[in-house]
């Protein structure tokens, strides 16, 4: 042990400092004396570990790294050399013995731990590369953040001690003293964005065979190294400690760690993406970065965002009639042609043409266009009253979400996606409803979304799975799933589905309908009402007719029976002998309240508008081609997520909602709220 300490002492030994200035100086002092404190507490660490592993001992395992936006996180074998001061990675533990994927050289290196979670950090070389790594648990992460540490800092000593250039020895001790938030910040700011593919220039070209000559000398030189190391200690013909075969070693490293460096360099000062003309109001996206919702099976429950950072909608869905439709017919049919009748559209990519722009969860959060009406449910006084009122909210819903006259399908929510937003309701106080969806599932799609008005005592909650199949010249979407709406004050559940939707005549203008029989009860106070949304006949009939009946279970009286269309107007005739009257509700002349959501900038990358924004603006400018690279990108991140926790046996854990009993109801919400059927 005295051995040991004794070679730590030489390795730390004061250099000459008579050439440097006196901030210079007290740098190099500062920088070896860090080194000499992470020796002791890695000696500490090992000796109250029981262990006999020598200080800077070589390293190895599996850790999650950060590859590119398509493929997120990927796992990787690393290597940590403390001697050679490098940290390579392999694709697999199998291929140490082929040249690695990468690496980086320690000296001057930061090594930071991520405020993200904690398996995360972010190792910053003093090249510029970046390699963001996660471990499996916060224990590894700080085993490997230690021992990385202690390499660096025992090289940047090295380095520092035998550095002639006072320029470089500033140079690396102020890239070691560097504050992590600074590599944090750096590394956190970069995951706004996705990266856009891009054809290759003949500079990428370039690069690339350079790479590949410099792997082919960096296996020479490792090859050297090692017949070099084989030769026998002492002997008059050639030995290991030969002066000229010592300093062949050395500049052979030396040269490699420069021309790597070089490429480093060269890579880092690509040129910026060009923008298809276009496109011109698309914001350009940068490599690497990525999205949290690569890690998803690492996510913690998400904090609700602040509801006094809403404003006032102004991106109001306001969706043009589907334009050119001869133009694309060719591509319907064509994708037509490789349907069957039934079969279930979920895994079929349709056409970016027919998007509508936004999600399917913020779609479902039109429902609560007249909050008015639903908020002044828990006030009406009598249970037969609150019923009708249910009745009433719920069938002047529909109307809001389909603006356009022409059928268009919203965004298949990625896995892990969420929308938030509110209504400010003016009575005689300023009322806040509040939703909260979230994509919980991927195979098969369920959304789960959630109101809550705790002035009120309101909630409610829901799971869909959308199911949608192919009927010839229409395509079906099945909501299956149960919608539960709770009165806290008067203690009374209202449980009701979502009618099936159809988008008629695909072939030439689309158009949506809404059809299905849906039951809505409230087992306590005894009612229910029998939903009918009427599809056309071949001959004759209405479009959008819906008729409802409302009765009481025991008595088997019917207290009222409603007649219309659910995007124009209802009749509600009431015959209980307490309320004999009808009531007239023109739907279109209600009053709409916009919806408060935060602004883009301050969105997380993972919620609706801000992972989406890239589609919608290509679509709000009609560059379909554009929309399909960053649709198809963000589809493919979701797949190899799947690809990922299905390798692992994982389930995605999600952020705001749990699995209860087959259903998906709000994290704070008792149990007792899925006590619902899951299928229709």
């Amino acid at each position: 042990m005295m051995a040991a300490n004794d070679n730590d002492e030489q390795s730390y030994a004061l250099p000459d400092l008579s050439g440097l200035s006196d901030a210079e100086r007290l740098q190099v002092m500062a920088v070896m004396q860090r080194a000499k404190e992470f020796e002791a507490q890695e000696n500490a660490k090992s000796q109250k570990a029981g262990k006999t592993l020598p200080s800077r001992a070589p390293m190895e395992g599996q850790i999650l790294k950060f590859t590119n936006v398509v493929k997120g996180y990927q796992y990787r074998w690393f290597v940590l050399n403390p001697d050679s001061g490098m940290l390579e990675y392999f694709e697999k533990e199998e291929h140490k013995k082929l040249r690695p994927r990468g690496s980086v050289h320690l000296a001057a290196a930061v090594v930071s731990p991520s405020e993200e979670d904690s398996q995360t950090f972010i190792v910053s070389a003093a090249n510029g590369e970046i390699f963001k790594l996660r471990a499996l648990d916060a224990r590894e992460r700080q085993l490997w953040v230690d021992r990385i540490r202690s390499t660096a800092e025992y090289h940047t000593a090295n380095m520092a001690q035998n550095s002639p250039h006072p320029s470089l020895t500033q140079k690396l001790t102020q890239n070691m003293s560097a504050h992590y938030n600074d590599t944090v910040r750096k590394t956190q700011g970069s995951q706004e964005h996705l990266a856009v593919t891009r054809k290759k220039s003949p500079k990428d070209d370039m690069l690339q065979e350079v790479r590949e000559f410099y792997m082919e000398a960096d296996d020479f030189a490792k090859h050297l190294g090692t017949r070099i190391s084989e030769l026998p200690t002492s002997g008059h013909y050639m030995n290991s400690l030969d002066t000229d075969l010592l300093l062949l070693k050395a500049t052979s490293a030396a040269t490699l760690h420069c021309i790597q460096d070089c490429i480093n360099i060269l890579q880092s000062a690509e040129p910026g993406l060009k923008r298809s003309p276009n496109a011109q109001n698309i914001e350009r996206i940068q490599s690497p970065k990525t999205l949290p919702i690569s890690s998803g099976l690492l996510d913690v429950p998400g904090s609700l965002p602040n509801p006094e950072e809403e404003v006032p909608d102004e991106d109001t869905y306001q969706d043009k009639d589907l334009e050119g439709v001869e133009e694309h017919k060719s591509v319907i049919l064509h994708l037509l042609s490789q349907l069957k009748l039934g079969m279930d559209l979920t895994k079929v990519v349709l056409p970016t043409f027919i998007l509508e722009r936004r999600s399917l969860l913020e779609m479902f959060a039109d429902c609560m266009a007249h909050p008015d009406a639903f908020l002044k449910i828990p006030k009406i006084p009598d249970p037969e009253g609150r019923f009708l009122a249910v009745l009433e909210w719920y069938l002047t819903s529909f109307h809001n979400g389909r603006p356009g006259s022409v059928a268009k399908k919203p965004y298949n929510p990625i896995i892990g996606e969420t929308f938030h937003c509110s209504w400010h309701v003016q009575n005689c106080t300023d009322t806040l409803l509040t939703y909260t969806a979230e994509q919980v599932s991927h195979h098969p799609p369920v959304s789960a979304f959630y109101f809550e008005c705790p002035h009120n005592g309101i909630k409610m909650n829901a799971s869909i799975y959308t199911k949608s199949q192919f009927m010839g010249l229409s395509i079906g979407v099945s909501m299956v799933g149960k919608v539960r709406l709770r009165l806290e004050e008067h203690g009374e559940d209202y449980v009701f589905g979502l009618p099936c939707a159809y988008a008629r005549s695909i072939l030439t203008v689309p158009w949506v309908e809404l059809g299905d029989k849906v039951q809505m009860v409230c087992e306590k106070t005894g009612l229910s009402a029998h939903i009918i949304f009427h599809t056309k006949p071949f001959y004759g009939g209405k479009l959008h007719h819906v008729t409802a009946e409302a009765k009481n279970i025991k008595t088997g009286e019917i207290i009222c029976k409603v007649g219309g269309e659910w995007n124009s107007a209802f009749e509600f005739t009431y015959l209980t002998a307490s309320n004999a009257a009808s009531k007239y509700v023109d739907v279109k002349s209600l009053n709409v309240y916009r919806k408060y959501v935060r602004p883009l900038d301050k969105q997380k990358e993972y919620e609706s508008r801000k992972l989406w924004q890239h589609v919608t603006n290509a679509l709000k400018l009609n560059d379909i081609q554009t929309a399909t690279e960053h649709k198809q990108m963000l589809e493919e991140i979701q797949r190899e997520d799947e690809k990922r926790r299905r390798n692992l046996n994982l389930e995605y854990s999600p952020k705001y909602f749990k699995k209860v009993d087959g259903t998906w109801i709000y994290r704070t919400l008792p149990e007792d709220f899925a006590m619902v059927e899951a299928k229709k």
